[in-house]
């Protein structure tokens, strides 16, 4: 994972770990990019005008095995550039409450969008009407059309520092985190009412034994990312499941054996 911005040259190092990490996997660029694009149907339209100047658009979508369906007026100036270049590409930002956009984590998905045909069509419109309900007005007027936009490219930006690009193919095969959606509620009670188990697991599996508070600061299938405090300052560690998780369902029971395998430990 690349971390080509957002690092201050003058902030003070992070202490590394003293012991052996059990940080176990993390998300794929792939796997973070179908989680963005599946948790909101609205993002940003790049297309090129017939000068080959860019242009975008606020536009809905709805996915299709993780392509993005978008149902486009051809009067729009983005339905008239997508019939002379399908050239496009879309960036999607994930809903988040925090007061500032750049910690937000966002995608851009660049590639071809092209009209489908026979059975897909059907598919496409079924999985734009899914995402965005109001369509149903208008998706069969003979002005508008839908476009499945064949992702070639993807660019997945964390937040400050994390980052990564990875191919179309990979974002294709991928598929979206089931627990990372739904866990603010989870991450909240974990730091208001197992503050300790927090900080064992630091202390025995984050590769922290001196970590004084540890604060959960997400989880998703594969684990959960932890801010460690101690006396030689900041720093960020990550605990991990016994196995992968496949519901959000599966948090609590995975959470409870991490906090067994700490005191253990």
């Amino acid at each position: 994972m690349t971390r080509d911005h957002g690092d201050p040259g003058d902030a003070p190092s992070a202490p590394p770990p003293l012991t052996e990490v059990a940080q176990g996997a993390r998300p794929s660029a792939a796997e973070e990019a179908r989680t963005v694009a599946a948790s909101t149907n609205a993002g940003t339209l790049a297309t090129l005008s017939a000068d080959g100047d860019p242009w975008a658009s606020f536009v809905t979508y709805g996915l299709l095995a993780g392509a993005p369906v978008l149902c486009v007026s051809n009067l729009a100036e983005h339905g008239r550039n997508l019939l002379a270049d399908p050239r496009a590409s879309i960036s999607i930002v994930a809903p988040d409450s925090g007061s500032d956009p750049l910690a937000s984590s966002r995608i851009t998905l660049a590639g071809v969008a092209e009209r489908p045909t026979g059975d897909e069509l059907a598919a496409a419109r079924a999985a734009h009407l899914d995402a965005v309900a109001a369509a149903r007005y208008y998706v069969d007027f003979s002005d508008f059309s839908l476009w499945v936009l064949r992702v070639q490219r993807v660019r997945w930006v964390g937040g400050y520092g994390r980052m990564d690009s990875t191919s179309g193919e990979a974002y294709t095969a991928a598929e979206p985190d089931p627990v990372a959606p739904h866990a603010a509620g989870a991450v909240e009670h974990l730091n208001s009412g197992h503050a300790d188990s927090l900080a064992e697991m630091a202390r025995t599996l984050g590769g922290y034994p001196d970590a004084d508070v540890a604060v959960c600061t997400g989880a998703d299938r594969y684990g959960l990312d932890l801010r460690v405090t101690s006396e030689r300052g900041t720093a960020y560690t990550r605990v991990g499941y016994a196995a992968p998780l496949t519901s959000y369902g599966e948090l609590r029971a995975a959470t409870v054996e991490l906090a067994r395998r700490a005191r253990q430990a």
